[in-house]
Protein backbone atom coordinates (compact mmCIF):
# COMPACT_ATOMS: atom_id res chain seq x y z
CA UNK A 1 0.00 0.00 0.00
CA UNK A 2 2.43 2.63 -1.19
CA UNK A 3 1.48 6.21 -0.33
CA UNK A 4 -1.62 5.06 1.55
CA UNK A 5 -2.23 7.41 4.44
CA UNK A 6 -5.13 5.81 6.29
CA UNK A 7 -5.79 8.83 8.51
CA UNK A 8 -5.97 11.17 5.53
CA UNK A 9 -8.18 8.78 3.55
CA UNK A 10 -10.65 8.41 6.43
CA UNK A 11 -10.80 12.17 6.95
CA UNK A 12 -11.33 12.95 3.26
CA UNK A 13 -13.89 10.19 2.84
CA UNK A 14 -15.95 11.19 5.85
CA UNK A 15 -15.91 14.81 4.72
CA UNK A 16 -17.05 13.73 1.26
CA UNK A 17 -19.90 11.65 2.66
CA UNK A 18 -20.99 14.41 5.03
CA UNK A 19 -21.07 16.94 2.17
CA UNK A 20 -22.97 14.53 -0.08
CA UNK A 21 -25.73 13.80 2.41
CA UNK A 22 -26.00 17.31 3.85
CA UNK A 23 -26.19 18.67 0.33
CA UNK A 24 -29.67 17.17 0.20
CA UNK A 25 -30.71 17.58 3.81
CA UNK A 26 -29.07 17.57 7.22
CA UNK A 27 -31.72 15.01 8.15
CA UNK A 28 -30.95 12.67 5.24
CA UNK A 29 -30.02 9.09 6.10
CA UNK A 30 -27.91 6.28 4.69
CA UNK A 31 -29.43 2.85 4.07
CA UNK A 32 -26.82 0.10 3.94
CA UNK A 33 -27.03 -3.66 3.61
CA UNK A 34 -25.15 -5.38 6.44
CA UNK A 35 -23.71 -8.75 5.48
CA UNK A 36 -21.32 -9.19 8.38
CA UNK A 37 -18.31 -8.89 6.08
CA UNK A 38 -15.53 -6.30 6.05
CA UNK A 39 -16.96 -4.03 3.36
CA UNK A 40 -20.36 -3.37 4.89
CA UNK A 41 -18.75 -3.17 8.33
CA UNK A 42 -16.18 -0.55 7.32
CA UNK A 43 -18.64 1.38 5.14
CA UNK A 44 -21.20 1.53 7.97
CA UNK A 45 -18.54 2.76 10.39
CA UNK A 46 -17.42 5.45 7.95
CA UNK A 47 -21.01 6.63 7.52
CA UNK A 48 -21.58 6.73 11.27
CA UNK A 49 -18.41 8.79 11.65
CA UNK A 50 -19.47 11.16 8.88
CA UNK A 51 -23.16 11.56 9.70
CA UNK A 52 -23.67 10.31 13.24
CA UNK A 53 -24.93 6.82 13.99
CA UNK A 54 -28.54 8.02 14.23
CA UNK A 55 -28.49 8.75 10.47
CA UNK A 56 -27.42 5.25 9.39
CA UNK A 57 -29.86 2.36 8.93
CA UNK A 58 -28.42 -1.13 8.65
CA UNK A 59 -30.48 -3.73 6.80
CA UNK A 60 -29.87 -7.44 7.26
CA UNK A 61 -31.29 -9.53 4.42
CA UNK A 62 -30.95 -13.28 4.92
CA UNK A 63 -32.33 -15.59 2.26
CA UNK A 64 -33.93 -18.03 4.65
CA UNK A 65 -31.28 -19.05 7.17
CA UNK A 66 -27.99 -17.15 7.15
CA UNK A 67 -25.24 -19.00 8.98
CA UNK A 68 -23.34 -15.85 9.99
CA UNK A 69 -26.32 -13.61 10.75
CA UNK A 70 -24.94 -13.05 14.25
CA UNK A 71 -21.93 -11.33 12.66
CA UNK A 72 -24.31 -8.91 10.94
CA UNK A 73 -26.00 -8.14 14.25
CA UNK A 74 -22.62 -7.59 15.92
CA UNK A 75 -21.70 -5.08 13.20
CA UNK A 76 -24.78 -2.98 13.96
CA UNK A 77 -24.27 -3.25 17.71
CA UNK A 78 -20.54 -2.46 17.54
CA UNK A 79 -21.16 0.69 15.51
CA UNK A 80 -24.37 1.55 17.33
CA UNK A 81 -26.59 2.03 14.30
CA UNK A 82 -30.28 1.21 14.12
CA UNK A 83 -31.09 -1.83 12.09
CA UNK A 84 -33.83 -3.99 10.67
CA UNK A 85 -34.06 -7.49 9.21
CA UNK A 86 -35.91 -8.27 5.98
CA UNK A 87 -35.83 -11.96 5.05
CA UNK A 88 -35.91 -12.18 1.26
CA UNK A 89 -36.69 -15.91 1.12
CA UNK A 90 -40.36 -15.48 0.16
CA UNK A 91 -39.45 -13.01 -2.60
CA UNK A 92 -36.69 -15.26 -3.86
CA UNK A 93 -38.90 -18.35 -3.97
CA UNK A 94 -41.73 -16.43 -5.63
CA UNK A 95 -39.40 -14.99 -8.27
CA UNK A 96 -37.83 -18.40 -8.91
CA UNK A 97 -41.27 -20.01 -9.31
CA UNK A 98 -42.38 -17.24 -11.67
CA UNK A 99 -39.33 -17.64 -13.89
CA UNK A 100 -39.50 -21.44 -13.74
CA UNK A 101 -43.08 -21.35 -15.06
CA UNK A 102 -42.03 -19.37 -18.14
CA UNK A 103 -40.94 -21.63 -20.99
CA UNK A 104 -38.76 -18.85 -22.39
CA UNK A 105 -36.60 -18.64 -19.25
CA UNK A 106 -34.02 -21.21 -18.23
CA UNK A 107 -32.99 -21.18 -14.58
CA UNK A 108 -29.29 -20.97 -15.30
CA UNK A 109 -26.77 -20.97 -12.43
CA UNK A 110 -25.94 -17.36 -13.30
CA UNK A 111 -29.60 -16.32 -13.04
CA UNK A 112 -29.99 -17.95 -9.64
CA UNK A 113 -26.68 -16.63 -8.31
CA UNK A 114 -27.51 -13.03 -9.21
CA UNK A 115 -31.19 -13.14 -8.22
CA UNK A 116 -30.64 -12.70 -4.46
CA UNK A 117 -28.31 -9.66 -4.79
CA UNK A 118 -30.85 -7.95 -7.05
CA UNK A 119 -33.68 -8.67 -4.62
CA UNK A 120 -31.51 -7.29 -1.81
CA UNK A 121 -30.95 -4.07 -3.74
CA UNK A 122 -34.71 -3.83 -4.35
CA UNK A 123 -35.17 -4.25 -0.61
CA UNK A 124 -32.68 -1.51 0.23
CA UNK A 125 -34.49 0.93 -2.05
CA UNK A 126 -37.80 -0.06 -0.47
CA UNK A 127 -36.37 0.70 2.98
CA UNK A 128 -34.96 4.01 1.70
CA UNK A 129 -38.23 5.09 0.11
CA UNK A 130 -40.08 4.08 3.26
CA UNK A 131 -38.34 6.82 5.25
CA UNK A 132 -39.89 10.20 5.97
CA UNK A 133 -36.62 11.98 5.20
CA UNK A 134 -34.34 11.80 2.14
CA UNK A 135 -32.60 8.41 2.18
CA UNK A 136 -29.83 7.08 -0.03
CA UNK A 137 -28.69 3.52 -0.67
CA UNK A 138 -25.02 2.72 -0.13
CA UNK A 139 -22.84 0.84 -2.59
CA UNK A 140 -20.23 -1.11 -0.60
CA UNK A 141 -18.14 -2.54 -3.46
CA UNK A 142 -14.39 -2.03 -3.22
CA UNK A 143 -11.88 -1.34 -5.98
CA UNK A 144 -10.45 -4.86 -6.01
CA UNK A 145 -13.87 -6.45 -6.57
CA UNK A 146 -14.75 -3.86 -9.20
CA UNK A 147 -11.52 -4.48 -11.09
CA UNK A 148 -12.45 -8.08 -11.83
CA UNK A 149 -16.22 -7.58 -11.90
CA UNK A 150 -16.93 -9.51 -8.70
CA UNK A 151 -20.33 -7.97 -8.18
CA UNK A 152 -23.87 -8.22 -9.51
CA UNK A 153 -24.90 -5.57 -12.03
CA UNK A 154 -27.92 -3.72 -10.60
CA UNK A 155 -27.45 -5.75 -7.44
CA UNK A 156 -24.66 -4.96 -4.99
CA UNK A 157 -23.00 -2.92 -7.76
CA UNK A 158 -25.88 -0.42 -7.60
CA UNK A 159 -26.44 2.37 -5.09
CA UNK A 160 -26.66 6.13 -4.77
CA UNK A 161 -23.21 6.75 -3.36
CA UNK A 162 -20.15 4.55 -2.90
CA UNK A 163 -17.98 4.55 0.20
CA UNK A 164 -15.17 2.15 -0.75
CA UNK A 165 -14.98 2.27 -4.54
CA UNK A 166 -11.49 3.78 -4.57
CA UNK A 167 -10.03 1.43 -1.94
CA UNK A 168 -8.36 -1.93 -2.45
CA UNK A 169 -9.23 -4.81 -0.13
CA UNK A 170 -5.96 -4.38 1.76
CA UNK A 171 -6.79 -0.69 2.22
CA UNK A 172 -10.33 -1.40 3.37
CA UNK A 173 -8.90 -3.67 6.06
CA UNK A 174 -6.44 -0.94 7.07
CA UNK A 175 -9.32 1.54 7.44
CA UNK A 176 -11.25 -0.96 9.54
CA UNK A 177 -8.28 -1.44 11.85
CA UNK A 178 -7.75 2.32 12.08
CA UNK A 179 -11.39 2.82 13.08
CA UNK A 180 -10.98 0.23 15.84
CA UNK A 181 -13.54 -2.21 14.45
CA UNK A 182 -13.58 -5.83 15.67
CA UNK A 183 -10.71 -7.65 13.97
CA UNK A 184 -12.71 -10.82 13.34
CA UNK A 185 -15.12 -8.78 11.19
CA UNK A 186 -12.51 -6.71 9.35
CA UNK A 187 -10.31 -9.72 8.58
CA UNK A 188 -13.09 -12.26 8.11
CA UNK A 189 -12.62 -14.57 5.12
CA UNK A 190 -14.73 -12.92 2.40
CA UNK A 191 -17.67 -14.91 1.09
CA UNK A 192 -20.61 -13.95 -1.13
CA UNK A 193 -23.02 -15.90 1.10
CA UNK A 194 -24.62 -17.40 -2.00
CA UNK A 195 -22.82 -20.59 -3.02
CA UNK A 196 -20.94 -21.70 0.09
CA UNK A 197 -17.53 -20.74 -1.33
CA UNK A 198 -15.19 -17.92 -0.42
CA UNK A 199 -14.63 -15.02 -2.81
CA UNK A 200 -11.12 -16.24 -3.46
CA UNK A 201 -12.34 -19.78 -4.26
CA UNK A 202 -14.66 -18.31 -6.88
CA UNK A 203 -12.08 -15.94 -8.31
CA UNK A 204 -9.22 -18.42 -8.46
CA UNK A 205 -6.74 -16.07 -6.78
CA UNK A 206 -6.37 -14.18 -3.52
CA UNK A 207 -7.15 -10.52 -2.90
CA UNK A 208 -3.54 -10.05 -1.80
CA UNK A 209 -2.38 -11.24 -5.22
CA UNK A 210 -4.95 -9.07 -6.99
CA UNK A 211 -4.05 -5.98 -4.95
CA UNK A 212 -0.33 -6.42 -5.60
CA UNK A 213 -1.07 -6.58 -9.33
CA UNK A 214 -3.31 -3.49 -9.31
CA UNK A 215 -0.71 -1.53 -7.32
CA UNK A 216 1.97 -2.61 -9.82
CA UNK A 217 -0.20 -1.22 -12.63
CA UNK A 218 -0.77 1.99 -10.64
CA UNK A 219 3.00 2.39 -10.33
CA UNK A 220 3.43 2.28 -14.11
CA UNK A 221 4.24 -1.43 -14.31
CA UNK A 222 7.77 -0.72 -13.18
CA UNK A 223 9.90 -3.72 -12.37
CA UNK A 224 8.90 -7.35 -12.52
CA UNK A 225 5.20 -8.22 -12.41
CA UNK A 226 4.44 -9.49 -8.86
CA UNK A 227 2.26 -12.39 -10.05
CA UNK A 228 2.69 -15.26 -12.49
CA UNK A 229 1.99 -14.86 -16.20
CA UNK A 230 -0.87 -17.36 -15.88
CA UNK A 231 -2.49 -15.42 -13.05
CA UNK A 232 -1.96 -12.11 -14.86
CA UNK A 233 -3.78 -13.48 -17.91
CA UNK A 234 -6.69 -14.68 -15.74
CA UNK A 235 -7.07 -11.30 -14.00
CA UNK A 236 -6.75 -9.36 -17.27
CA UNK A 237 -9.42 -11.55 -18.86
CA UNK A 238 -11.85 -10.97 -15.99
CA UNK A 239 -11.15 -7.24 -16.00
CA UNK A 240 -11.82 -6.89 -19.72
CA UNK A 241 -14.95 -9.05 -19.63
CA UNK A 242 -16.47 -7.03 -16.82
CA UNK A 243 -15.68 -3.45 -17.85
CA UNK A 244 -19.35 -3.00 -18.78
CA UNK A 245 -20.21 -3.05 -15.07
CA UNK A 246 -18.11 0.06 -14.48
CA UNK A 247 -19.37 2.15 -17.37
CA UNK A 248 -22.52 4.19 -17.83
CA UNK A 249 -25.18 2.65 -20.08
CA UNK A 250 -24.06 2.89 -23.73
CA UNK A 251 -26.42 4.99 -25.82
CA UNK A 252 -26.87 6.31 -29.32
CA UNK A 253 -25.92 9.95 -29.71
CA UNK A 254 -27.54 11.48 -32.79
CA UNK A 255 -24.98 14.30 -33.02
CA UNK A 256 -21.98 11.98 -33.32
Amino acid sequence: MLNFNVEEVVEKNTNYLRDFFNGFSEKSVAVIGISGGKDSTVAAAMLAKALGKERVIGVMMPNGVQADIEDSKQVCEAIGIKHTTVNIEAMFNAARATFEADENITLTPQLLTNLAPRLRMTTLYAVAQGQEVPAFVINTCNRSEDYVGYSTKYGDAAGDVSVLQDLLVTEVRAVGDYLGLPSFLVHKTPSDGLCGKTDEDNLGFTYDELDKYIMWIDEGENGECPISAELKEKIDRKHTANLHKLKTIPSFARNN
